[in-house]
């Protein structure tokens, strides 16, 4: 009797253990699965003081590691962080380790760059009848919205639910005649992640006024890493069959021009060194390659498509562009001393970088033929871009 007893015993005790054990086990796999869907989050943390107030860094990471750091100050992307075909993370923009390099000597590292994206011939231009001057910083023409443009702004940032996901959301008033242009003109800018891989940048923006508008933003990859060297073995593929020739200034004469037979054809993967140096025209006044390419753009437009791939064989890190912009101004950082310290104390080569900045064409205002930047009021300039990131062998 006492051997059944205590054999009724055991037999409990291990079946009330067992339902213990798959309690416990169920209770873990609850907590491990709210954590997977947890797997994208978004940080903010005090950067530095500028002149219109403290300035913060958010931090994107998502799940397989990827981080991007953006100040509010300028819309800056600071910093990228990939892996590499090993897994190896590295950080593939280029920049400065504190708000007050930003500050003094940015060569529009990662900005977000408005009103005006790229160059206006002659800093000048005209909306129905009535001529605007603007401020001539790059020779006798205008770049990149001026002294102050959106870059050199502190902007007002908040965290919000994007579809479930936290985003970065970047507003900025622009005052009627800021830097010389008609309009008050309310900007909207949200940066997101997502676990692919992907950062898309979100720009809108109104008016009371007609203006011109084009935002981009501009910053400077090394696919091997920042402090890399430089890109010219970097692969690069643009879906372009046209671009836009430039005159001395680099502003684009008018002409949408074939890419056949010149060192703009970039339609299949080729080393961005092969054609640098070229004796073609075009790529002596730019030094190199500064030029915008014309997409080969479903009609309709507003539709986010692919404009560019790049590939860096040592890493195997591949970045995708993708936009509903009608071109991408390709620039192989032709115009870097080879003198500036960067993040880490790293001194940036000459060519250390290229950009890919998705706009409409540059001198837009003063060529009628190319695609309309005009905004006027009651309208919402709407533009898309994002660059995905992936390995390859």
């Amino acid at each position: 009797m006492k051997n059944k007893s205590l054999f009724l015993f055991i037999i409990i005790s291990l079946i009330i253990s067992c339902q213990s054990k798959t309690s416990v086990s169920n209770e873990t796999a609850q907590e491990s699965n709210m954590q997977d869907k947890e797997t994208l989050t978004l940080t903010k943390k005090p950067f530095g003081e500028t002149p219109e107030g403290p300035a913060d860094l958010y931090t994107f990471k998502n799940k397989n590691g990827m981080t991007v750091e953006i100040t509010n100050y300028g819309g800056i992307i600071t910093s990228i962080v990939v892996p590499d075909r090993d897994g190896k993370m590295e950080d593939v923009v280029l920049g400065f380790d504190n708000l007050q390099q930003y500050l003094d000597e940015n060569p529009f590292f990662g900005a977000l760059v408005g009103r005006y994206g790229n160059r206006i011939g002659k800093a000048q231009f005209t909306i129905d009848g009535q001529q605007y001057k603007l401020l001539a910083n790059n020779g006798v023409n205008h770049l990149h919205g001026g002294k102050q443009g959106f870059d050199k702004h502190l902007w007002e940032a908040r965290i919000i639910d994007q579809d479930g996901a936290p985003a970065l959301e970047l507003h900025l008033l622009s005052p009627d005649m800021d830097e010389g242009y008609p309009g008050n003109l309310n900007v909207k800018v949200v940066y997101s992640l997502n676990d692919d891989n992907k950062l898309t940048i979100d720009y809108t923006a109104t008016t009371d006024k007609a203006t011109v508008v084009n935002l981009t933003n501009h910053s400077y990859f090394n696919l091997a890493g920042h402090d890399h060297g430089t890109i010219l073995d970097h692969e690069i593929m643009i879906n372009a069959d046209h671009y836009t020739p430039v005159d001395d200034g680099l502003i684009p004469t008018g002409v949408i021009a074939p890419v056949d037979g010149t060192p703009f054809d970039l339609r299949k993967p080729t080393k961005i060194g092969a054609g640098i140096d070229s004796d073609n025209p075009q790529i002596q006044i730019g030094k190199g390659y500064d030029h915008n390419l014309v997409l080969n753009h479903e009609p309709g437009g507003g539709k986010v498509q692919l404009a560019a791939v790049v590939f860096e064989p040592t890493s195997g890190r591949v970045m995708e562009t993708l936009t509903s912009e009608p071109g991408v101004q390709f620039y192989s950082g032709n115009f870097m001393s080879g003198e500036m310290v960067g993040k880490g104390g790293k001194v940036y080569p000459h060519r250390g970088a290229f950009c890919l900045e998705t706009q409409h064409f540059p001198d837009s205002p003063n060529k009628p033929e190319f695609p309309s930047v005009l905004l006027k009021p009651g309208e919402t300039y709407h533009t898309t871009t994002a660059y995905r990131f992936s390995t390859r062998p």
